[in-house]
């Protein structure tokens, strides 16, 4: 199993502009087939460490997060997201 953590700072981060990317982010669930489990989370602790926002999606194999990257529906939120955001950073790892 692929484990895809994102995190996300945002340009703006007020509580609605953090939900409404938040959805987003969500609403990639059961519309990309090679997507097993999706997380996404708004930063509760404020501190200057903190990004904004925390996504964590999982595959079966390093195969079907590469089919993930270029889906059509990933590609338009990866779209939204470069409106919005300040900094990504991400890790990809692998489990048992």
């Amino acid at each position: 199993m692929i484990t895809h953590i994102v995190l996300f700072k945002l340009l703006d981060c007020t509580p609605e502009k953090a939900e409404a990317t938040r959805q987003v982010l969500a609403g990639m669930a059961g519309k990309i087939p090679e997507l097993r489990h999706l997380e996404v989370g708004v930063n509760i602790l404020h501190s200057d460490r903190s990004y904004d926002l925390a996504l964590v999606a999982r595959f079966d194999s390093l195969e079907d997060l590469q089919a993930y990257q270029v889906h059509p529906v990933h590609v338009e939120v990866v779209k939204y997201i470069q409106g919005v955001r300040q900094e990504v950073v991400a890790v990809d790892y692998e489990t048992p």
